[in-house]
C-alpha cells in the first residue's frame, strides 16, 4: 500500500512538473487572468440586478416602531366624555402625572397592474445579464489571444536562440578554415576577411542577446496572464515552429460568422433590447400602479385612557388595520418626460455604437484576413528560400574548403542563409499569431480548410461511335 502510494505520488510529482502547452496555457489564462476575473465580478452584479428586477412585484412594506415622552396626562370616561383630571385640559403646564408612549406601524403595497412596468423590468435585467456574459467570453478570447502572442513569441526567441547558436558553429568552423589558410600564406585569404567574420560574429552575439531579452519579455507577459506568484516557477513546451498547411476562407465567410458569435456585437445587440426596454419603462411612468394595500396602526400611552367608542378620536390609544384596492401615482410629468427622452436618446446612441462596431468588426476581420493570408504566402516563399540558401552555403563551404571558392562567395551565401532562416521563423511565427487575431476577430476558432487543387478536371473524353 505505501509503494502504491508512493508511486502515485511521484507520478503526480512528474504530471505537475510537465512543461506547459498552449492549450494549458491558455485554460489558465482564461481562469485566472485579472480582467477575467473583473468580468466575472461585473457578471455577478448584473446577475443581482436581475434578480432585483424579477422580486420588484414583492410588496415593499414601511414600517415604523417610537417611543415618546413625557406625555401629558388625559382621563376620562373612556366615551368621549369631559376630561376627569386638571391635566387633561389643553393649553396649560400642568401635565399632571407624566407618562410615555408607544406607536408602531405597518403600510404595504401589492403591485396588480403596473401598465407593463415590472415585466419591462425584467426582461431589461435578464437582457443586462447576456450582455455582461457575452463581455465575460470577451475578456477571456482577449486573454486567450494575449496569451497566443506570448507563447509563440517566446517560441520564436528559444527558436532564434537555437538559429544563431547553429551560425556561430558554421561561423567558427569557417573562421578556423580562414585562419589555417593564412597561417598557410594562402592568397584566397586576406585579414579583411577575419575581420568581417569577426564583425559578423558580434553581429550574431547581438541578436543572441536580443532573442533571450525576448524570451524573457514573453515569459513576464505568461506570468501576467495566469497571474502567477512570484515565488512560482513556470516550464513552457517549447513548439517546434512548422508549417501549417491549408487556406483561409473567404473574409466575408468570417464577417458572416461574427455576426453570430463575435461577442461584443451580442453584448451590444444585448444592452440595446435592455434600452428599448428602459424606454418602455419610462412610457409607462406616465400611468399608476394598482395593487392590494394594507396599512397596521398601533399606539399606547401609559397615562391616557383608551377611548371605548369609535367616534372618539383618540391619538394615544389605537389599534387600526385594513386591507383594500390602492393606487399609487407621482404627479411629476417634467421629470418624467425628461427621463423619458434621456431614455430614447441612450437607445439611438446605442444603436449608433452598434452599427459603429459592426462596421469595425468587418474591417478587423479584413484586416486580420489579410496579415494571416500574407503570412501564408510568406512562410511558404520563406522555407523556399532557406533551402536554397542552406544549399547555396554549403556548396560555397565545401568549395572554399577545397581552395575553388573565394571568401565573399562564402560569407554572402552564410548571411543569405542566416537571413532567411530567421525570415523563415518570423513568417511562422506571424502565421500563428494572425490566425489568432484572426480567431478573436470572428469569435470562434479558425482552423485553415484543405487546399483546393488548382487544376480544372479534364473534360470527359467520348469513344468515337
Amino acid at each position: 500500500m505505501r509503494l502504491i502510494l508512493f508511486l502515485f505520488f511521484v507520478s503526480s510529482t512528474v504530471i505537475e512538473a510537465a512543461p506547459l502547452t498552449l492549450p494549458q496555457l491558455v485554460e489558465m489564462a482564461r481562469a485566472n487572468d485579472h480582467r477575467v476575473k473583473e468580468a466575472q465580478a461585473q457578471l455577478r452584479y448584473y446577475r443581482s440586478k436581475y434578480d432585483e428586477a424579477r422580486w420588484a412585484w414583492f410588496p415593499r412594506m414601511d414600517t415604523y416602531f417610537m417611543i415618546a415622552g413625557p406625555t401629558p396626562e388625559a382621563r376620562n370616561d373612556g366615551l368621549g366624555g369631559p376630561p376627569t383630571t386638571e391635566a387633561t385640559l389643553l393649553y396649560d403646564t400642568n401635565f399632571g402625572q407624566p407618562g410615555v408612549m408607544f406607536r408602531a406601524g405597518a403600510e404595504a403595497m401589492l403591485p396588480v397592474y403596473t401598465f407593463g412596468k415590472l415585466d419591462a423590468l425584467e426582461e431589461a435585467g435578464r437582457h443586462g445579464v447576456n450582455a455582461s456574459e457575452a463581455m465575460t467570453v470577451s475578456a477571456r478570447d482577449e486573454s486567450q489571444y494575449q496569451m497566443t502572442q506570448a507563447y509563440y513569441g517566446y517560441c520564436l526567441a528559444m527558436t532564434m536562440k537555437g538559429l544563431i547558436d547553429d551560425m556561430q558553429k558554421r561561423l567558427d568552423d569557417a573562421e578556423s578554415s580562414l585562419k589555417r589558410l593564412r597561417e598557410e600564406g594562402s592568397e584566397q585569404v586576406s585579414q579583411m576577411d577575419l575581420y568581417k567574420f569577426g564583425y559578423y560574429r558580434q553581429q550574431a552575439e547581438v541578436q543572441r542577446v536580443q532573442a533571450e531579452n525576448g524570451a524573457q519579455y514573453a515569459m513576464s507577459a505568461i506570468r501576467l496572464l495566469v497571474a502567477a506568484a512570484p515565488n512560482d516557477t513556470l516550464e513552457i513546451a517549447v513548439e517546434e515552429l512548422t508549417p501549417l498547411e491549408g487556406e483561409l476562407a473567404s473574409s466575408n465567410q468570417y464577417v458572416i460568422d461574427a455576426a453570430e458569435h463575435r461577442p461584443e456585437l451580442r453584448a451590444l445587440a444585448s444592452a440595446l433590447l435592455a434600452r428599448e426596454q428602459e424606454v418602455k419603462i419610462r412610457e409607462a411612468m406616465y400611468f399608476p400602479d394598482f395593487g392590494i394595500v394594507g396599512f397596521f396602526r398601533w399606539a399606547w400611552t401609559s397615562n391616557a385612557t383608551r377611548q371605548k367608542s369609535p367616534f372618539a378620536y383618540d391619538p394615544y390609544n389605537e389599534l387600526t388595520a385594513g386591507v383594500g384596492l390602492g393606487m399609487r401615482y407621482q404627479w411629476d410629468f417634467p421629470q418624467k418626460s425628461i427621463q423619458l427622452e434621456q431614455a430614447r436618446a441612450e437607445y439611438e446612441k446605442l444603436e449608433h455604437q452598434r452599427n459603429l462596431a459592426g462596421a469595425g468588426v468587418k474591417l478587423e476581420i479584413e484586416k486580420a484576413w489579410g496579415e494571416a493570408s500574407l503570412a501564408l504566402k510568406r512562410s511558404d516563399r520563406q522555407g523556399e528560400a532557406e533551402k536554397n540558401a542552406r544549399r547555396w552555403a554549403n556548396a560555397a563551404f565545401t568549395a572554399f574548403d577545397l581552395g575553388t571558392g573565394d571568401t565573399r562567395e562564402l560569407i554572402d551565401s552564410f548571411m543569405a542563409y542566416a537571413q532567411s532562416s530567421a525570415a523563415r521563423m518570423q513568417a511562422l511565427h506571424d502565421t500563428r499569431i494572425s490566425l489568432a487575431a484572426l480567431t478573436r476577430a470572428v469569435g470562434r476558432e479558425v482552423r485553415l480548410d484543405p487546399k483546393q487543387d488548382p487544376t480544372p478536371p479534364a473534360p470527359p473524353q467520348f469513344a468515337p461511335k
